[in-house]
């Protein structure tokens, strides 16, 4: 199997929990505390993925200054069209939808409100997938621990995502359709991680991982972590950290 078709396979892989999630939250009533508690976990096998998988790297190849800025940069373009997104409809696009006030939008309540919701499912999860063909440039393998952290991420994600665009008032068609293209997405994302950043130099490279690792810790924040919080508070913790730790295992297994 060559490297390019490895990095689109195991970035489809990655992508299609999103659409296994959405058929859970779509067609079977999750309780919003395990909802909450695989969102917790979620987000510490990620914490770790990033620590140890991404930002260690890109410090390894490119040194300080590369891994910071590219962080930094990540960080800054993820919030910037984060909030975009959120004044179109888009701020609550991973809620169940089952509190007041922090559900996803109808289209009648707010025109446009889908197409700022799909764009949301976009954002984050290009930045995930791009690091699984990015990973593949440095040991012409792909990283366990990367595809498993965005595998366990993107189930709670779907999951929540599409139980509130349900609630919304979105017919099942959209539903799967959004989850699907994400999933297609992701795929095509691997794919030109690994064919266009391979073009560039090492401390390119470096700061293309960092940009990637400070977006996906800013989707932690402003995404996971909230929801996460609103139904298993005094239990995030925790599982935050039991998630972190399964993926630090495997990191150096």
């Amino acid at each position: 199997m060559t490297e390019v078709i490895q990095a689109g396979w195991w970035g489809l892989v990655a992508g299609s929990a999103l659409l296994l999630g959405a058929a859970l939250g779509y067609g079977v009533r999750v309780p919003q505390k395990v909802i909450a508690l695989v969102m917790a976990f979620g987000a510490g096998v990620l914490l770790s993925a990033v620590s140890f998988e991404l930002i260690e790297e890109a410090y390894d190849e490119g040194g300080l200054g590369p891994a910071a800025v590219g962080t930094l940069g990540g960080a800054v373009a993820y919030t910037a069209g984060n909030v975009w997104l959120a004044r179109r409809g888009a701020r609550h696009r991973k809620r169940s939808g089952h509190r007041s006030g922090q559900s996803q939008p109808s289209e009648t309540q707010q025109g446009g409100s889908g197409l700022a919701l799909a764009l949301g499912a976009l954002l984050d999860g290009i930045p995930e997938s791009a690091v699984i063909g990015v990973g593949l440039l440095e040991g012409g393998s792909v990283s366990a621990v990367t595809v498993a952290a965005v595998f366990i991420s993107n189930i709670p994600e779907g999951l929540s995502s599409s139980a509130g665009m349900k609630q919304a008032g979105r017919s099942k068609g959209y539903v799967f359709g959004v989850w699907g293209a994400i999933a297609a997405a992701s795929t095509l994302s691997a794919v030109l991680g690994y064919t266009v950043v391979g073009g560039f130099s090492t401390a390119v490279i470096a700061a293309v991982t960092a940009v990637a690792a400070g977006a996906i810790l800013a989707m932690i924040a402003d995404t996971m972590i909230p929801e996460a919080f609103e139904e298993a508070h005094l239990a995030i913790g925790l599982v935050t950290v039991s998630g972190f730790l399964v993926s630090f295992a495997l990191s150096h297994a």
